[in-house]
């Protein structure tokens, strides 16, 4: 089904609070639905869904993620904390009553940015914000957890480094239950205030034909929609949320791999970190100047033997790149894979017991991905539309959410995407080569990073205290 570029259009200047708009194309172009289960409990962590449907392509294990998927940013707009984290708080538990946390109920995760820690909690976030053991020995000076989001080599110098005070991360397969959420907790609220709004999806139905994300893209006629794999979970084509590419639901914890200092009490004991980007793709460059071996070696490993048209890729632990691996090839090809080249910070290199006793073998990936195909330009909705450079127009792109342990785990990961490895070493890219992985037909306009307590911290965290 084809949409003309005016209905599309239509759909996008309606994507306000309270309104799908151009999402509303997704529940009629989805194929099919996976089998994800309902039943599930609530977790002391917040961003922990149970229910999530695995399917089997090209012999891996393939997480299937919600269909639905919204960012809410916003600002506190009073100073009446105490009440507010109790009103807040409310409305949160409402929420956990009418919807399981599974992808057929509702998944609500909010985080915390430094400006709410720093204007309104400061003394109390100095004692308990989590100290991260690793980066504050590699600087020595205390590093905490949170960190405010930095430029990374491959940015472009427009890269808006966001200080909203929280982020709430809305997923769901029913789009009425996101709806629902984002009007409970924001309509007519005078505790927030919103800043931006940014939707999006991720096909679940990537082994029918056309896949969801190819038919979005026809739909919205973005540039470059035509060359999307018929079986394309995401714009770029390949897989990404294989089973072995995805952290272990608790290993993102502050606690589990020992990176932070909890501090006294272990208030943010369950929580962790959460970066939000939003990342333009260029479809027609990549599909039309890469071909396919060439997508292969920047999105995995140079000289990787792949079966052409092959979108699912395993990326099992044994099958992890080190840091010597990543400049071998370098220094053979002169470019670097984008999965190979993070691997080494992302993938733990040794084998690891928790607290809990739960053992973590090498190779076991860290980050917990939660990002999704988007058409915003750059966002659905913003309070300030002129800095966020909202267009009208729809546009290929990704809201890239990940879990990791600290704030400087996160910035690890991304600079080794830029050639910047763990040991120090700097490879020589030009910014933006097309040698340094995809980078070359990326663009990242915003960036924040947050802290995601625990359930029982979730609302207003530290104004009780």
């Amino acid at each position: 089904m084809r949409f003309t570029r005016r209905q599309v259009l239509v759909g996008a200047a309606t994507s306000g609070l309270g309104a799908a708009g151009l999402y509303e194309l997704v529940d009629r172009l989805a194929s099919s639905s996976p089998a994800h289960r309902t039943a599930g409990r609530l977790h002391p962590e917040q961003h922990v869904l149970d229910g999530l449907a695995v399917v089997r392509d090209n012999g891996v294990t393939v997480v299937a993620p919600p269909l639905h998927h919204t960012v809410v940013t916003a600002r506190v707009a009073t100073d009446d904390l105490r009440t507010a984290q109790r009103e807040f708080e409310q409305v949160l538990a409402e929420l956990d009553r009418r919807y399981a946390p599974t992808p057929a109920g509702l998944g609500v995760t909010v985080g915390w940015g430094l400006p709410y820690f720093r204007q309104y909690v400061s003394r109390q976030a100095a004692v308990h914000v989590p100290i991260d053991r690793r980066a504050s020995r590699t600087k020595r000076h205390v590093v905490h957890a949170l960190a405010d989001a930095i430029r990374f080599p491959s940015d472009p110098h427009e890269t808006v480094l966001e200080q909203n005070d929280l982020a709430v991360l809305l997923r769901s397969d029913v789009r009425a239950h996101i709806d629902e959420a984002e009007r409970m907790l924001f309509h007519g609220s005078r505790l927030v205030q919103v800043t931006s709004i940014r939707r999006g999806f991720v096909g679940s139905d990537f082994r029918s034909k056309p896949s969801l994300a190819k038919r979005m893209a026809q739909a919205a006629g973005v540039d470059g929609a035509d060359l999307i794999p018929d079986d394309a979970e995401l714009f770029l084509g390949f897989t990404s949320t294989q089973h072995a590419a995805l952290g272990p639901r608790r290993i993102a914890n502050f606690e589990t791999l020992g990176y932070v200092d909890l501090g006294p009490g272990g208030y943010f004991r369950h929580g962790t970190s959460m970066h939000v980007s939003h990342i333009f793709e260029d479809l027609a460059s990549w599909y039309l100047t890469f071909d396919f071996q060439e997508r292969v070696d920047t999105m995995f490993k140079p000289g990787l033997d792949v079966k052409p048209g092959t979108v699912t890729v395993a990326q099992e632990p044994a099958h992890v790149a080190s840091s010597t691996a990543v400049r071998g090839d370098f220094h053979r090809v002169g470019r670097i894979g984008h999965s190979s080249s993070i691997q080494p910070t992302s993938r733990l290199d040794r084998d690891y017991v928790a607290e809990d006793g739960t053992i973590y073998a090498r190779g076991t990936a860290i980050p917990q991905r939660a990002d999704f195909n988007t058409l915003d330009n750059p966002f659905a909705w913003s309070a300030a539309p002129v800095r966020d450079a909202i267009k009208d127009s729809p546009a290929a792109g990704l809201h890239f959410v990940v879990f990791n342990p600290t704030s400087d785990d996160f910035h690890r990961n991304r600079l080794a995407m830029d050639g910047v490895l763990p040991d120090g070493t700097r490879l020589p890219f030009g910014k933006r080569s097309r040698q340094q992985g995809f980078n070359a037909v990326l663009q990242t306009t915003h960036r924040q990073n947050f802290l995601v307590p625990p359930r029982r911290h979730r609302s207003f965290p530290l104004a009780e205290l």
